[in-house]
């Protein structure tokens, strides 16, 4: 079983810039994709990307292309995500997901594990 942490949310003024990461335990890294959720309140939890066990390729969704840029070092066993010129309605709580399999997944349903979430607010 894969145990997921988070770390880096915080509060920052429209326009700036956060890194979330996200270290990871319990099986070899490098075999599984991983990806970034978020969810606002009284909203369901979205998509925001993911990327393969290898690196390469990535996904995105919409609303966060172009300013978002997810990587990983396998190395370290963490991913991290970039989020750049950030607005107010990416304020959410994000949580990071090991994948079943080695590849970019966007269905939350082909995640088998998930951290606690770390909150990112974004004031205007």
């Amino acid at each position: 079983q894969v145990q997921l942490v988070e770390s880096g949310g915080g509060l920052v003024q429209a326009g700036g810039s956060l890194r979330l990461s996200c270290a990871a335990s319990g099986r070899t890294f490098s075999n599984y994709g991983m990806g970034w959720f978020r969810q606002a309140p009284g909203k369901e939890r979205e998509f925001v990307t993911a990327i393969s066990g290898s690196g390469s390729p990535t996904a995105y969704a919409d609303p966060v292309k172009g300013r978002f840029t997810i990587s990983r070092d396998n190395a370290k066993n963490t991913v991290y995500l970039r989020m750049n010129n950030l607005k107010p309605e990416d304020t959410a709580v994000y949580i990071c997901a090991a994948g079943r399999r080695p590849w970019v997944e966007s269905d939350p349903g082909n995640y088998d594990a998930w951290g606690q979430g770390t909150q990112v607010t974004v004031s205007s």
